[in-house]
């Protein structure tokens, strides 16, 4: 194992072989997908907990307490680990997961189990961030790309493996194992990643934490996150309430950047924004969330309505998409590794996601299996293209002192972008469906009363065939005028992605020698021949 060394010169990145890369990766694997699963493995178990604790009105925040919490804590980790040190605050968001998990397992009513959920988020928002700090640390710019696309491989693994293992575990054991499979994997990567990590430095030594930025950063990030939570389902997106979030995301906000230019050890530091690539690569994060996640998520419901897939089986139709992210996603960082160059990645990423989401929109009720397979594959090439590159610009943009605060808030700007995405898509789908469905006379009376709000497949398929053709077509529309949306949104990435500048990948280089080019940056001294592209 790996032998304690004196602490690095300050910026100055740890020394790993390849030997312990691989053994660490292992454990930061782990991490990663407990983070990425534990959403996927409780939706399924949903309806049981309800119908085991209760409580049907707080359904939602067992979910929205989850993200709001890891959310929030997302770029707080990311800063506490440039100031504390990135093994000492990853080693803790485990643990804090952990034991949000072993409680929310333990819960016995709604209430506790949202609290559990809130705790648990915590804990994932460390880990997620906490994961590509560490590759960050320990591995150099040239080799990271196919390391952190081994990382961005565990994102297919989650959505196709989550549901079917959440089913399975709801179906032959109980709920609560839902939670209690964390306990497990958290150990193994607790185990190793407490032994491997132990060469990393301990942080600045400055430890002095931001808490009125931290307190505004919760405040307007809160706001916000409740608005692309309740806008157009809980509350009318012209109510008081929404209007009233609204407000105050944008007063937190303001006082946000105004305490964070001023504050000596900011928990985002504005500095990082001023390098151009970092604003296009945080910029292009938000966009691929937006588009990707808010496109993607709606594709079950023309799965199980149009094409007649059951839950289990939408699931299992996703993974072209899944199977294309992940070959590309290898390959990408592979290739940027061998050739240090990436930024036809991008460009490249953003053409097939705005071509597999448009191939998307002209889907109609006759659309095949067969057909929507082979769009998955090209939009499912675009994100392998993207999930990892970005996170590389973003982190080759910034000085090693603030890396920590840097992949903080780029994965901050993908999850928003996934959380606005969501829910502005969602509206656009709702409205459309409605309007289209409800516009036919007695159309509602063939649903028996209930309407687009209580419609299931199950439901559906006792209907009149007349009216079942005309929800279909409904939802048809619902999910055309999505995917536009969502490729229109691409194309605005397309656009942002010419912009990004090539800055050549080095090796990791000591502190007297490092790249004035990039002011802070960890790159090597030589200062390369300019790249186009």
């Amino acid at each position: 194992m790996a032998q304690a060394s004196a602490p690095p010169v300050e910026g100055a990145p740890a020394r790993f072989t390849h030997r312990e890369i691989m053994v660490t990766m292992g454990g930061l694997v782990i991490a990663m997908l407990l983070a990425m699963l534990d959403n996927m493995i409780v939706a399924p178990a949903l309806p049981t907990i309800v119908g085991d604790l209760g409580g049907l009105e707080h359904l939602a925040w067992v979910t929205t307490g989850y993200i709001l919490a890891s959310t929030v804590a997302t770029p707080i980790w990311g800063k506490l680990g440039d100031l504390l040190g990135r093994r000492f605050t990853f080693l803790s968001s485990i643990v804090i997961f952990l034991v949000g998990s072993a409680l929310c397992g333990m819960s016995q009513n709604m209430g506790e189990l949202v609290g559990f959920r809130a705790l648990q988020g915590l804990g994932a928002g460390g880990l997620m961030v906490g994961v590509m700090a560490v590759v960050a640390e320990i591995v150099p710019p040239r080799e990271r790309g196919k390391y952190q696309g081994v990382m961005m491989a565990v994102m297919p693994v989650a959505m196709i493996g989550g549901p079917l293992a959440g089913g399975f575990i709801t179906d032959h054991l109980t709920w609560r194992w839902a939670f209690y499979v964390n306990l497990p994997l958290g150990v193994v990567a607790l185990f190793v990643c407490w032994f491997t990590l132990a060469k990393l430095g301990r942080g600045t030594g400055r430890v002095r934490i931001d808490w009125t930025g931290a307190a505004l950063l919760t405040v307007w990030i809160t706001a916000l996150v409740l608005i692309t939570s309740w806008g157009g389902s809980q509350y009318d997106w012209g109510s008081v309430q929404i209007i009233g979030l609204a407000v105050l995301t944008v007063i937190g906000f303001v006082a946000f950047v105004l305490v964070e230019r001023r504050a000596a050890e900011p928990i985002m530091p504005l500095t990082v924004f001023r390098d151009r690539n970092f604003s296009l690569a945080g910029a292009l994060s938000f966009i691929v969330g937006f588009a990707l996640f808010g496109g993607v998520t709606f594709l079950p419901q023309f799965q199980q309505f149009v094409q007649g897939a059951s839950a289990t089986n939408s699931g299992l139709l996703l993974m072209p998409m899944m199977a294309a992210t992940m070959v590309v996603s290898l390959a990408g960082g592979a290739l940027v590794s061998r050739t240090g160059r990436y930024r036809a990645l991008p460009i490249a990423g953003t053409v097939l996601m705005a071509g597999g989401l448009g191939l998307f929109a002209t889907m109609d009720t006759d659309t095949s299996r067969t057909m929507t397979s082979l769009y998955m594959v090209v939009l499912g090439a675009g994100m392998g293209c993207l999930m990892q590159t970005t996170m590389l610009i973003a982190q080759n943009s910034a000085p090693l002192r603030d890396m920590g605060a840097a992949t903080g808030a780029a994965t901050f700007l993908r999850n928003m972008g996934g959380s606005l995405g969501v829910s502005v898509l969602g509206a656009i789908y709702t409205s459309t469906l409605t309007d289209h469905f409800s516009s036919v006379p007695g159309a509602a009376a063939g649903g028996n009363g209930g309407g687009v709000a209580q419609m299931t497949p199950q439901v559906l398929r006792g209907l009149p065939e007349a009216v079942r053709h005309l929800f279909q077509q409904a939802v048809t529309d619902g999910v055309g005028a999505v995917f536009a949306w969502g490729a229109a949104v691409a194309v605005v990435g397309f656009l942002v992605s010419l912009f990004i500048r090539h800055v050549p990948l080095r090796g990791f280089a000591a502190p007297a020698a490092e790249n004035p080019a990039v002011p802070g940056s960890h790159l090597e001294s030589d200062k390369p021949a300019p790249v186009a592209g």
